[in-house]
């Protein structure tokens, strides 16, 4: 299974968090990492966003259909993204659009099975497989990439 755990692109200061949207720059974040991805991703693959105004329009910039899952909402627990993931028994990719410091959370556990929460720049995103190797089940980081690398 292939797993993007991406980071809403930068969004405006509003009083109604789950209503915030992307400002300029974020969309210009979220457009150089959508084609990024575009160019390397399964012609197939599941795009799971936050109900956040900010994670849906990122995911957007996709122009794939998206899942709208509730419990990948702001503060969404390492439990609830893995969960919406399927991972890691999902056969083939599914790409998850949410938070800071959910994503962070999620990706700690998974990468090295601490607690987190690691750093997920606005706009980044993470790209890990797993595999099993003599028995034992690995997670391999493919990709970390930050918009202004892109």
């Amino acid at each position: 299974m292939d797993l993007i755990l991406w980071r809403h692109a930068e969004a405006e200061e509003h009083e109604d968090d789950l209503r915030r949207r992307l400002t300029a720059k974020g969309r210009k974040q979220a457009a150089r990492a959508a084609e990024w991805l575009l160019q390397r991703l399964p012609a197939r693959f599941a795009l799971i966003s936050s109900p956040a105004v900010r994670a849906h329009q990122t995911a957007q910039a996709l122009g794939t259909p998206i899942k709208v899952e509730q419990s990948l909402a702001p503060g969404a627990s390492p439990k609830a993204i893995i969960a919406a993931a399927g991972w890691p028994d999902y056969k083939g990719a599914v790409l998850i659009v949410g938070h800071q410091p959910d994503l962070g959370r999620a990706l700690a556990q998974l990468v090295a099975n601490a607690p987190g929460p690691w750093s997920v720049k606005k706009g980044a995103f993470w790209w890990i497989s797993n595999r099993v190797r003599d028995g034992d089940a690995q997670v391999v980081v493919r990709a970390v990439v930050s918009p202004d690398l892109l």
